[in-house]
């Protein structure tokens, strides 16, 4: 079975991504963002990429998902650039999996 793959963010930064068929949500307020991804875990979607920057105003609701199979929830960088803590979650996930940081 298929899941779903949603996107979050300002809209410069996720429209791209429509071009691929994801479900795409603008979102610049902390509210609009955490019910984007109520809304996205509600409706059973494997995967929610999210900016950096639209990820800082809700730390608490991406925490609670972290410890549940689904939806993965996968920082990505905006169309400003990068903060690191994408790829600082990235290499823990890593860490946590094998042990080690080989990246």
């Amino acid at each position: 079975m298929a899941h779903k793959i949603g996107v979050i963010g300002d809209k410069y930064s996720v429209m791209p991504f429509k071009l691929f068929g994801f479900d795409v949500r603008y979102g610049m307020s902390a509210r609009q963002i955490r019910d984007s991804i109520e809304q996205m875990a509600e409706e059973d979607y494997g995967v929610i990429f999210i900016t950096e920057q639209a990820s800082e105003q809700v730390t608490e609701t991406i925490d609670r998902y972290k410890s549940k199979m689904k939806p993965a929830i996968i920082l990505i960088p905006s169309h400003d650039g990068t903060n690191g803590i994408g790829k600082q979650a990235v290499q823990e996930n890593v860490e946590k999996a094998i042990g080690q940081n080989i990246l």
